[in-house]
């Protein structure tokens, strides 16, 4: 049986990660804080393979005899502060978590023999406004805030690893992510905000005027990738995403549609951080990986509506 840890299993991505791979036969060992995840999420994995949690910080020290009990064959790392706002108002505390963490997580998986490590990039924030669209991984990388700094500087480190040691990797640079058990109350959630909020009746809020655009990938089809990470790839960056962009305002119409809620939306000022213009080009994913999203945005949509409305 392949052996795999999974930071920040608990959370959204990382538990459709979990399922995955327990659906493939792996032996999983979850490391998550619980700061944003929830052992509900993984409770059907546990119940269906051999899942183990160890529940801590991946700063702790103790994370490297976590990794060398276990002996995991690939580390998937998603454990991170993935929210840009939280970034912009505590860049200590987001580079703590995000580039130290990724720091411990990489001497863990070397000193324990890991053969390799995924990681969870970010196909917005990495590039920032500045990138021909849809983004390039040879696009020059302006992040336009510390989160995206962090995710940027994570990948020296993944070289100089890779460099010194032979530990081998594969950066995941998903775009917005999107689907059952993402958490409303964290940023980024703009379908989970929007599908929750009319199923309940209440008319959510568009940050700017609505024209800004994303590029929406379903969750299952981003851990597929994770999945097909673990065995291609060699010390590359590989973009996510649908390749196709839309705006908040059309995402808001399109889940109004889903709900059956017809109140226009009320709108704020942007968020600080957050970019007019975001979408990926996945083409290295198709050669690299064999990868192409396989879920269309309204099917995906569906599901995760159906999803909120039986909770």
């Amino acid at each position: 049986m392949r052996k795999a840890v999974v930071t920040g299993g608990a959370g959204f991505v990382g538990s459709h990660l979990v399922d995955l791979l327990v659906d493939r036969d792996w032996q999983v060992l979850v490391i998550d804080d619980l700061s944003s995840g929830s052992l509900e999420n993984i409770a059907d994995a546990k119940r269906r393979g051999d899942v183990a949690v160890h529940i801590t910080d991946v700063c702790a020290p103790e994370l490297a005899g976590s990794f060398a009990k276990f002996s995991p064959e690939v580390v998937f790392h998603l454990a991170a502060q993935s929210k840009v706002r939280p970034s912009v108002e505590d860049p200590v505390e987001d580079a703590r978590i995000n580039v130290l963490g990724t720091v411990n997580v990489l001497e863990s998986a070397r000193t324990c023999g890991a053969r390799k490590v995924v990681f969870a990039s970010s196909g917005g924030a990495i590039y920032g406004d500045g990138a021909t669209l849809p983004a390039r991984e040879t696009a020059t990388k302006r992040p336009g805030s510390p989160y995206g700094i962090s995710k940027k500087v994570a990948e020296d480190w993944f070289r100089w690893y890779r460099s010194e040691y032979d530990l081998d990797y594969v950066l995941i640079a998903p775009a917005n992510i999107y689907g059952p058990r993402q958490d409303p109350g964290l940023e980024g959630g703009v379908v989970a905000i929007f599908s929750l909020a009319m199923l309940e009746g209440r008319t959510p809020t568009i940050f700017g005027n609505g024209t800004q655009t994303r590029d929406f990938v379903y969750v299952e089809d981003i851990v597929d990738a994770f999945h097909r990470a673990a065995d291609a790839g060699e010390g590359v960056l590989c973009n996510i995403g649908s390749g196709s962009e839309i705006s908040v305002n059309d995402l808001y119409a399109e889940i109004g549609r889903q709900t059956g809620f017809t109140k226009p939306a009320n709108y704020d000022p942007p968020k600080p951080g957050d970019i007019d213009r975001s979408v990926v080009d996945a083409s290295r994913a198709a050669r690299v990986l064999g990868w192409e999203p396989f879920t269309p945005l309204a099917d995906g949509l569906r599901r995760t509506v159906e999803w909120y409305r039986a909770r």
